[in-house]
């Protein structure tokens, strides 16, 4: 593990990862670990608790967290992209015939996340899907369409920090044992939208190709100087 800003963020592969996830008994929460999400927890005490919670694990999702580790000299092993850790264990499902339920995106997006998904892992069930448009405190429906689906992993795409929102206020009342924000996951597995080519993947710079594409996240790029700040200054001290 690696120790940031009173954050213990995963440090080993992905192959590790999903041996620990797959393994474990008891509900588990995947938080991927960029610095947009990680600041974000740390303005809000409730989430701040979740993602340090016993049920949550903290995957290095970004190279600005992969950096301020090593910066900090608390290196963590690799980038562990989220939506790769996602479609692992949607991978796995399909083979051990779990369900798993899709939550978020624009109704449109979600189905058709779904439909690529079924002809991608066609031994895939899915339980279900809910576009992420609703109350997050009158969603009663909701939870009871999950907790009959059976599902096993939840999928919660309705960006940060209201994913992470509904995970903590719901985890225990569903039934489901894999929990996971993934932002805009379905948009690209609807092919809405594509992951930067395989080399920009490779060098850690996948956030240029979709500033590039989508030129209102440059704002979001903010958290992450922020982020590198505060690590050192709080090592320092």
């Amino acid at each position: 593990m690696a120790e940031m800003l009173g954050y213990k963020i995963f440090g080993g592969t992905k192959s590790e990862l999903m041996d620990s996830i797959l393994n474990r008994n008891g509900k588990i929460n995947i938080v991927s670990g960029n610095p947009e999400v990680l600041y974000n927890g740390m303005n809000d005490k409730a989430l701040f608790s979740f993602f340090n919670d016993d049920k949550s694990v903290i995957i290095p999702d970004g190279a600005g967290v992969v950096l301020t580790s090593k910066l900090i000299k608390e290196p963590v092993e690799e980038k562990i992209a989220g939506i790769e850790v996602m479609e692992e264990i949607i991978r796995c499902c399909a083979e051990e015939g779990r369900p798993i339920y899709l939550l978020g995106a624009e109704q449109e997006v979600v189905e058709k996340c779904a439909e690529k998904l079924r002809s991608k892992y066609p031994s895939l069930k899915i339980g279900g899907v809910h576009n992420g448009f609703f109350t997050l405190d009158n969603c009663s429906d909701i939870i009871e369409d999950i907790n009959n689906s059976e599902a096993y992993a939840l999928f919660v795409a309705m960006g940060s920090p209201r994913q992470e929102r509904f995970i903590d206020k719901y985890m225990n009342e569903l039934c489901a044992r894999i929990y996971m924000g993934v932002g805009g996951a379905f948009d690209v597995f609807a092919g809405k939208v594509n992951r930067a080519p395989k080399w920009m993947i490779k060098l850690s710079i996948e956030w240029l190709y979709r500033v590039s594409k989508e030129p209102y996240r440059i704002k979001r790029l903010n958290s992450i100087p922020k982020f590198i700040y505060l690590a050192l200054k709080d090592r320092r001290n």
